[in-house]
């Protein structure tokens, strides 16, 4: 039986996983420390079915003690897997120090912990934010000059490079995987899909920032754990970037309609300057994702948000 250290497998993507890992035999041990950057309980309501399955352990810590992870991580693991991240691009320009410990030392202790452990599969968590505002579209791994415009995507791009070094210096296989726009069943409350469909069943204002024509690379949770779950199994080199997103764009007042059909109600909307930090479009090349894990995004955007809604209005939620 493999067993994979999963960090964040309490939140959004990280649960997913978890289900996925559960359901082909894995054992599965959990890291996360329940932030408080949304309401705790919203994570503890993602895992209560994990409780109950004896392949499933969870240790409460942070990724920023390297000794309370050496006390209590103490097994062998085949793969890790690094989702644990201070999220967000506007609230990392407020708290950049809180975000280069968590995401910058945080990654270095997780890979010092694979060096120690004898791990040699990595997979980390990056950003389609690292690409910063990149005319190149879409965007493709090989466009190296990556000028981040947000301290969340430099975290990730640190990230990244710290992957390298230690993938040359020790042996380790790390698979970075940028992931774009990630939405559907469980997704963070804060993320724009979540938080317009919200206030919208309210009959509140929803903000629009800039004009409206910002897009966005939306891809269907379920695509992106196929890729995460093939990464863990790919073994033809030892250091990869990897593009997971769902190679089409959607404008931000088509989501805002999409939204309002699904729904079955009307958005007011309320349009706002453009927020520092933020880039006007996000769009994936993802050839090199299907060419090396056999990744090929299905579900169309109607049909993933029709499946969020779903979840939203039929969910007893802690939000």
């Amino acid at each position: 039986m493999e067993h994979a250290l999963v960090t964040g497998g309490a939140g959004f993507i990280g649960s997913h996983l978890v289900d996925r890992l559960l359901g082909e035999g894995f054992r599965v041990t959990v890291v996360d420390n329940f932030d408080p950057f949304y309401n705790p309980a919203i994570k503890r309501n993602n895992i209560k079915l994990h409780l109950n399955n004896d392949n499933y352990q969870l240790i409460e810590a942070s990724v920023c003690s390297l000794n309370d992870m050496r006390t209590q991580l103490s097994n062998k693991y085949d793969v890790i897997v690094h989702l644990v991240a201070k999220a967000g691009v506007r609230p990392s320009i407020q708290d950049p120090v809180g975000y280069q410990e968590v995401n910058v030392q945080g990654t270095q202790n997780l890979l010092e912990l694979a060096k120690e452990l004898g791990v040699k599969q990595f997979i980390f968590a990056s950003s389609s934010s690292v690409y910063g505002i990149n005319p190149n579209e879409p965007w493709h791994e090989d466009n190296h000059v990556l000028l981040p415009i947000s301290p969340y995507a430099s975290t990730k791009v640190s990230g990244e490079l710290l992957g390298h070094v230690y993938s040359h210096l020790y042996g380790i296989r790390f698979i970075a995987l940028r992931f774009f726009t990630v939405y559907g069943p469980r997704q963070r409350p804060d993320l724009a899909i979540h938080k317009f469909a919200r206030l919208i069943l309210k009959g509140e204002p929803i903000p629009i920032y800039g004009d409206g024509s910002s897009r966005r690379d939306y891809t269907y949770i379920d695509d992106i754990i196929r890729g995460v779950y093939s990464a863990m199994g790919y073994r033809s080199t030892h250091y990869e970037v990897i593009n997971l997103g769902n190679n089409q764009t959607v404008g931000l007042m088509e989501m805002v309609q999409a939204l309002e059909e699904v729904l079955g109600e009307k958005a007011r909307l309320e349009f706002l300057p453009m927020q520092p930090g933020d880039v006007s479009r996000t769009y994936a090349d993802v050839s090199k994702a299907k060419s090396l894990l056999g990744y090929e995004p299905s579900t169309d955007f109607k049909t993933g948000l029709k499946y969020f809604v779903e979840w939203l209005i039929d969910k007893d939620l802690c939000y």
